[in-house]
């Protein structure tokens, strides 16, 4: 057993503002590449800040949503437990000329579901991970299955203590 100290970015991927901001440009550049849309359908919520920010570099003004709840949160933790999913709101049509926006595909539960509500809309993620690549049409990066995502919304930034300033365990 090492007494180094365990790295916390090991299992964690933190996606800062700017980072999230350059992918959705990026991201846009490419569905403009693609053909001009009719309009943006987010899901809801992740799905919400990037859908902002393609509608911008797009000039789309028309935007909905479908809202999707996956219950069996963790105890107020950041991680969820996906158990039933249930449509608050959907939209009408089979989503034809429209881009479906998230930000990210993980299992593929939720994707699955909006994708079968909207078979014919684009659908688009900022980032994707392997067990819920196959079903988005377009997405900025890949990561691992087993690494957790932290969105700039999901952080809070705070003043951390100097390691040398810190009380150590056995001073305690």
């Amino acid at each position: 057993m090492s007494d180094a100290p365990r790295n916390p970015y090991e299992d964690d991927i933190v996606i800062s503002w700017p980072e999230l901001h350059r992918d959705a440009r990026y991201l846009s550049e490419v569905l403009h590449s693609i053909k001009p849309w009719k309009g943006i359908i987010a899901v809801t919520r992740g799905g919400l800040v990037p859908a902002a920010l393609i509608a911008r570099e797009l000039d789309i003004r028309l935007i909905d949503t479908v809202c999707v709840v996956s219950y069996g949160a963790s105890g107020g933790a950041a991680e969820q437990i996906q158990g039933n999913l249930q449509v608050l709101k959907g939209v009408s049509g089979d989503g034809d000329g429209f881009l479906m926006v998230d930000d990210l595909v993980d299992t593929g539960k939720t994707a699955r579901m909006v994708r079968s509500m909207l078979p014919k809309a684009h659908f688009a993620t900022l980032y994707a991970k392997p067990a819920g690549r196959p079903i988005v049409d377009t997405f900025v990066k890949e990561f691992k299955q087993s690494k957790w995502i932290f969105f700039p919304w999901d952080i809070d930034y705070k003043f951390s203590t100097p390691v040398k300033d810190r009380k150590s365990p056995a001073s305690a």
